[in-house]
């Protein structure tokens, strides 16, 4: 074979090399998807949970500064996870916003109370929880009434264990798929080299001699085609946190290492064993058998 040739061929090589990179890489970041979206599906959850307000209503003779003796009183309690103190002032301008600056004077004195918003803790967004947390705030001698969306407690329970079933069954058929594709991507790449393979078991080489170069070939694919993958993902994240600042506060740094791990993993583990497989599959074939 000539210069011309060989260059050639090692121009080819290096093209297909960086091709089945990039291919990996494409669908690790799929799998990098999926797990994060699995890993943080409870922390999502939770998120739009702790959202959720109550309002309470202090009765009429009760001034601001009893309304916030309650809140720090509120504040202590296991099931409140942050209380906002909304001042008879405040509340006043608010209904002046809403209904207009005239709405008050039919009345002698302002008609609204001071209130205070509560978000509950996650695992007390229930329509029961909820009832025992109001029937723990009225009993306080301040409180007039306690009152919340109940018909949006109720879908949101409803709708998110509808999302998350949906969810689990799109990331495991997502996850079959990336590591079909990367089985099939792992698989053209050592394929291309079968002759090779047949030459290196005519001249008397053993199975795991001839493995061995291909295997370490595949671990530094897999990491190459991982730290590209982690680095579109991180990206990705970026503009997350730029655009979605409120999303990307469920993103804790730990599951986020933890991510990045998987998609690690993934990509050398799936890399190894198909080549694994495909090598072993040529070296029992025959010269005819390669051609097809």
């Amino acid at each position: 074979m000539s210069k011309v040739e060989n260059k050639m061929m090692r121009r080819r090589l290096r093209s297909a090399y960086m091709s089945s990179v990039l291919s990996i890489s494409l669908v690790l970041l799929l799998v990098g998807s999926a797990a994060l979206l699995l890993v943080n599906a409870h922390n999502v959850t939770d998120y739009f949970k702790e959202n959720m307000k109550l309002s309470i209503l202090m009765k009429p003779e009760v001034s601001d500064a009893g309304a916030l003796e309650y809140q720090v009183e509120l504040d202590a309690q296991p099931f409140v996870h942050s209380t906002e103190f909304i001042s008879k002032a405040q509340g006043t301008r608010e209904m002046e916003a809403m209904l207009g600056e005239g709405f008050l004077e039919v009345f002698e004195t302002s008609p609204i109370p001071a209130s205070i918003d509560i978000r509950l803790r996650a695992d007390y967004v229930a329509l029961d929880s909820i009832e025992r947390v109001k029937s723990i705030i009225m009993k306080s001698p301040v409180v007039d009434e306690v009152s919340y969306q109940q018909t949006l407690i109720e879908a949101l329970n409803e709708n998110i264990q509808k999302i998350s079933f949906v969810l689990a069954i799109f990331i495991a058929l997502l996850l079959f798929i990336s590591f079909v594709l990367i089985g099939n991507t792992v698989r053209l790449s050592v394929f291309a080299r079968r002759f090779t393979i047949h030459t290196m078991r005519l001249v008397g080489a053993t199975r795991s001699f001839i493995r061995r170069p291909f295997l370490l070939q595949a671990v530094f694919q897999g990491i190459i085609s991982a730290f590209v993958a982690i680095l579109f993902l991180l990206g990705i994240l970026y503009f997350v946190k730029k655009e979605f600042i409120q999303l990307f506060e469920v993103f804790q740094l730990g599951s986020l290492l933890a991510v990045l791990g998987i998609v690690l993993l993934s990509g050398v583990v799936i890399c190894v064993v198909s080549t694994f497989f495909v090598v072993n599959r040529i070296v029992s074939s025959s010269r005819d058998e390669l051609y097809y």
